[in-house]
């Protein structure tokens, strides 16, 4: 019986972003990031097909520079990043293109499913190889329990409940 060899991948930190946008008042688009994730890969393929991913983000590193919507991203009304410190990712599939899994946020866990470009392997100027992803999907924030809302005088809805994932990975293979 043959032994698979799985390849562990780490993320590379100063070459990946977790990020999101989200509509204000449905006329203008609000970005922001996580500032303190990891992620993992593991395969046993050079396509990353069949490949198990791992996100993990802290809720409180969030940022959208602006002090006190980063304040109120972080309590209760949204992330309560103090209760639930950890955004987590785990994939169950990868077939090339559509990566599906696991998503937590706060005490939610629902299935998600996520676009994929694998852009392929290249090995640095430090010997060292690595695996590059471009990732993006969207989420229904109400559905994690990101719930907080208000409607402006004009009747404008303050934050969409559409939110836009775009996770740009890089990651290093272990040696």
């Amino acid at each position: 019986m043959d032994i698979v060899q799985k390849t562990k991948w780490n993320i590379d930190i100063a070459h990946s972003e977790i990020s999101f946008k989200v509509k204000h008042m449905m006329i203008s688009t609000v970005s922001g990031h996580f500032e303190d994730f990891t992620a993992t890969a593991e395969t046993d393929r050079e396509d990353f097909i069949g490949a198990a991913f791992q996100f993990k983000a802290k809720a409180a590193s969030i940022t959208t520079n602006n002090g006190d919507r980063d304040k109120h991203l972080r309590s209760d009304d949204f992330f309560s990043a103090a209760l639930f410190p950890e955004i987590l990712f785990t994939s169950g599939s990868f077939d090339g293109n559509t990566m599906a899994g696991k998503l937590t946020i706060r005490d939610v866990t629902r299935e998600i499913r996520l676009n994929v470009d694998f852009n392929g392997i290249a090995v640095d100027l430090y010997g060292q190889t690595k695996a590059g992803f471009e990732i993006s999907g969207s989420i229904n924030r109400k559905d994690f329990n990101l719930a907080w809302s208000a409607i402006t005088e004009a009747g404008n809805i303050v934050v969409s409940d559409t939110v836009k994932l775009t996770v740009f990975l890089q990651f290093i293979k272990e040696k």
